[in-house]
């Protein structure tokens, strides 16, 4: 049986220099046409990295940083067998921030509360991810002209997803789960704000 080189027009993964790379060494080694073509067909070989962000956004444990009625309302609601975050794998919350990948920071963040907020962000270990989850943690919500209240989470270290609402609602609070996801798998996409 004779192996026939594919028609690159019709299949853009012949294109690839690794996979012309890949099929003459299983013609070296003898392999069955049946073999390559299995290969071919379901073997895809691509950079370290992209298979690295997939494990990372498939694996996230997050730190919840509750700091007003969002961690409650929200993130606990998110948790509820309704909504069951955990069935995309969110739901164990970690205690320390060196077992986290994403910190939810989540409701109004004061200048008494903001050097805690950024020691938790520096003691996570890279890669690291921040969501702000409600009106208060993204702007400062309506407490935002007081003299104590920080307008805005992105002020102090930087924002991946924002989650907005005064308490988001729990189907928001996993779409924020899945935008990270993507942004996490497709990094060139949306860059962070301390990248721009």
């Amino acid at each position: 049986m004779e192996i026939k080189d594919q028609d690159k027009a019709a299949n853009p993964v012949a294109k690839d220099e690794m996979y012309e790379e890949t099929v003459k060494r299983l013609k070296k080694l003898g392999a069955e046409p049946a073999v390559i073509g299995e290969v071919a067909r379901t073997v895809s070989v691509g950079p370290l990295e992209k298979l690295l962000n997939l494990a990372r956004a498939n694996s996230l444990w997050p730190m919840g940083f509750g700091l007003a009625c969002c961690a409650i309302e929200g993130l606990m609601a998110a948790n509820m067998a309704r909504f069951d975050l955990a069935r995309f794998g969110y739901e164990v919350m970690r205690a320390s921030p060196r077992q986290a990948d994403v910190m939810l920071v989540c409701g109004t963040v004061t200048k008494k509360a903001a050097p805690f907020v950024v020691r938790l962000y520096e003691q996570m270990a890279e890669p690291k991810y921040v969501i702000a989850m409600g009106s208060c943690a993204i702007s400062g919500g309506p407490f935002v002209d007081s003299y104590s209240v920080v307008p805005g989470v992105d002020k102090l270290i930087p924002v991946d997803v924002y989650i907005p609402g005064c308490a988001p609602r729990p189907d928001a609070v996993i779409h924020g789960f899945m935008k990270l996801k993507e942004k996490i798998i497709n990094p060139e996409v949306v860059k962070r704000g301390d990248e721009r």
